[in-house]
């Protein structure tokens, strides 16, 4: 009766048999599948949550504005923060503050639109904005006076090519600028990886 019991004992608790080829490359199909199924839920989250609002803008730098009480980051582009300076012909000279009048020019009192579902770690819209017509995230990179920042690297290309806005002289880049300036505000880059995983923070604040 124990040989018997020990017997079906040993075949019941055998070792597993390791899993073949084929059932390796189905379950990694599997987790492709549902990674590609959350991208497209993303994707759709983007349409479903696209948030606009529209009004007469304060600037507070070359990019960052204010619409009634929707702060805003204008997405794609980092300009110089407000009390950066850069160096031109050997002097330093405000270039953060030209670039917020940079921007004050392109908006010229106009109403301002501005549209996005992303925000960054500080509670700010990332929009791409609009004054009458004009895209203002573009044109501040092609006038030079603010550096591409996960969008818009041909622009920055002709402007630095040309010369013109922060492109004439030598600057800091301004994530470097703020990282040397403990107490700014720090933003990271957003390129596809960081929306990537803005979109998986909205998905779950979806749920």
């Amino acid at each position: 009766m124990s040989r018997s019991w020990s017997s079906r004992s040993r075949r019941r608790y055998a070792a597993p048999r390791p899993r073949s080829l084929w059932r390796k490359m189905l379950d990694y199909g599997l987790t492709i599948m549902i990674l590609g199924l959350l991208i497209l839920l993303a994707a759709r989250l983007d349409r479903v949550e696209t948030r606009q609002t529209q009004g007469a803008a304060i600037i507070n730098d070359g990019d960052s504005i204010t619409l009634g009480t929707e702060r805003i980051r204008m997405r794609g582009i980092d300009a110089p923060e407000y009390t950066q300076t850069c160096r031109k012909n050997g002097a330093d000279y405000p270039c953060g503050t030209l670039a917020r009048q940079s921007l004050v020019r392109l908006i010229a009192g106009r109403p301002v639109t501005c549209s996005g579902w992303q925000r960054d770690r500080y509670g700010r819209l990332l929009g791409d904005c609009k004054a009458g017509g004009a895209d203002l995230n573009r044109a501040q990179v092609e006038a030079g006076w603010a550096v591409a920042f996960g969008d818009f690297e041909s622009e920055e290309a002709t402007a630095r090519a040309a010369k013109v806005g922060i492109w004439a002289g030598t600057f800091d880049q301004p994530q470097d600028w703020r990282d040397s300036h403990h107490g700014e505000v720090v933003e990271r880059k957003h390129g596809t990886l960081a929306s990537i995983g803005d979109a998986a923070r909205e998905i779950f604040r979806f749920w």
